[in-house]
């Protein structure tokens, strides 16, 4: 019953929309009760929706706006352009699946009730998950060789390559070799936890019922562990030549903890001019030293943590971590009573808060950019703005949850949108503003400084109208009632019936008149 309730409803819909084209005239169909078509705002393009705001097809032209030839309405086709270039198709049905497929870059999305199906192209690159558990991906590796994977996640991971080298199968927890997975370049297992091998670059690590039992052995590093009760770990300093051809002392190190974490004994960086030297008997002591700053911890975590940064000349005292923290130094500027209030400063940043996390303030400065960034309780309200200080150019966003998101790029454009209950938490996402955002975006509103034209939309265009330098248009109840004025005269349909007249040509002045 369902299905053929749904065949009926599109199929009065296309029949609705096809009479609306024949209706059309040269212009474009617009704002009739289930087909309409336009010129999009903000690129240089048009948009076709059915049915509201569930069926769109959207099409960006690959030409930039002084390429297109002088038209009498710019509201509507433009002449000769032939052929129409595209650089991107976008096809939706909102929120069962949206497609977008790029010519500039030859990438193709697919999302289906995003974000549970998704499948990616790009170049000879792709990936399909359901999920986020089962996915096939592949594509071209840098030896040269292209790989395709195949991974049920956690349980089964499977690639072949043209190289034999970089094929590997995995059955967990029973049997598996992986490669360039969970930040390891290897991993073989056998009746995980029982054993487990990881090697990550030149040091090999072999797990007995991880995490308890470890021995570790690489290039210039033995160690083992059994934990928590005792681990050692030793890795003799090295000298190396860099990318430009430099000889540098990589640091070596000498670890041993007992009863982790209540006492360590740790050396790091040693055999340089920076060693570092850790020591703990936990909750009553903790220290750090080098001869560039020196850290003391007493009664951790609710007791007094004393550091002296000789290098940047900067001394902190915490109490309570991380609720009390007090700083002073050249270059920085620490008072913290959290959740009351906080603030850090620096010569590249000024960060505060206050009754955290009702108001929060963050702000980057650099010889490139000021971004800044304030927020009411976590993602409720924010604003962000980012000034490019060699243009003087301005970006900004401000996001009201869930009530709107309103964004204005660093050419000028602006984008309006009423109702917005994901876009505010989730920020950017292309999922969500092409699977979920048509449904709720009750008014639009959009702007484009660079060609002057506007547009505003409410419930899915059964109020719509259009402006740009040299004509507007609009249409109302879907386009029962509609009008488009241009230079050369003013048209109307009243229930899909035309009026409207074009302007006499203004009669040129008698000769010697004044």
């Amino acid at each position: 019953m369902f299905s053929r309730i749904t065949s009926v409803f599109f199929g009065l819909c296309l029949a609705v929309g096809g009479f609306a084209v024949l209706a059309g005239g040269d212009d474009y169909p617009h704002a009739r009760p289930a087909y309409q078509q336009f010129r999009l705002t903000l690129e240089q393009g048009e948009r076709t929706e059915i049915a509201g705001p569930f069926w769109s097809r959207e099409t960006v032209w690959d030409l930039p706006t002084n390429a297109l030839p002088p038209a009498p309405d710019p509201l509507s086709p433009p002449t000769e352009l032939t052929p129409l270039q595209k650089r991107a198709v976008t096809v939706g049905l909102a929120p069962f699946f949206s497609w977008e497929k790029r010519f500039d870059v030859e990438s193709l999305r697919l999302y289906i009730l995003y974000p549970v199906i998704s499948y990616t192209r790009y170049g000879g690159e792709y990936r399909f998950q359901i999920g986020q558990l089962l996915s096939w991906a592949g594509g071209g590796e840098p030896s040269g060789h292209d790989t395709r994977r195949t991974t049920l996640f956690p349980i089964y991971w499977r690639q072949r390559s043209g190289d034999p080298a970089l094929n590997y199968t995995a059955v967990f927890p029973f049997y598996g070799n992986i490669q360039r997975h969970l930040f390891r370049d290897e991993i073989h297992f056998v009746m995980w936890p029982f054993y487990v091998q990881t090697r990550k670059r030149d040091v090999v690590t072999d797990n007995y019922l991880v995490p308890f039992v470890h021995v570790r052995h690489g290039t210039a590093l033995t160690g083992w562990q059994a934990w928590p009760f005792v681990g050692v770990e030793h890795k003799d300093p090295q000298s190396l030549t860099n990318r430009y051809g430099d000889a540098e002392v990589v640091g070596g190190h000498d670890k041993l903890f007992v009863l982790w974490p209540l006492f360590f004994h740790n050396n790091i960086a040693t055999g340089t001019t920076n060693e570092l030297h850790e020591r703990g008997l936990l909750p009553f002591f903790a220290s750090e030293t080098s001869p560039a700053r020196d850290t003391h911890t007493y009664l951790w975590p609710v007791g007094v943590k004393l550091t002296d940064d000789r290098a940047e000349r900067y001394r902190e005292t915490t109490v309570a971590w991380p609720i009390a923290v007090f700083g002073r130094g050249e270059k920085k500027r620490m008072d913290r009573l959290f959740p009351l209030f906080g603030r850090t400063r620096t010569p590249e940043k000024d960060d505060r808060f206050y009754l955290w996390p009702v108001f929060r303030e963050d702000h980057r400065s650099n010889a490139v950019a000021d971004i800044r960034r304030t927020s009411l309780l976590m993602w409720v309200y924010t604003d962000s703005r980012v000034l490019e200080k060699a243009s003087g150019r301005v970006e900004w966003r401000h996001d009201f949850w869930p009530l709107f998101i309103h964004r204005h790029d660093r050419q000028g454009n602006e984008r309006f949108q009423l109702f917005a209950p994901l876009e505010p938490v989730l920020g950017l996402n292309e999922g969500i503003a092409r699977s979920w955002s048509p449904l709720w975006s009750v008014w639009r509103a959009e702007s484009n400084k660079q060609t002057g034209v506007r547009s505003q939309s409410l419930l899915w265009n059964l109020y719509r109208h259009e402006s740009a330098p040299g004509g507007k248009k609009g249409s109302l109840l879907f386009g029962l009632i509609q009008y488009h004025s241009t230079p050369a005269g003013t048209r109307w349909r009243l229930f899909y019936l035309p009026g409207g007249k074009a302007k006499a040509a203004a009669a040129p002045h008698p000769a010697g008149g004044s």
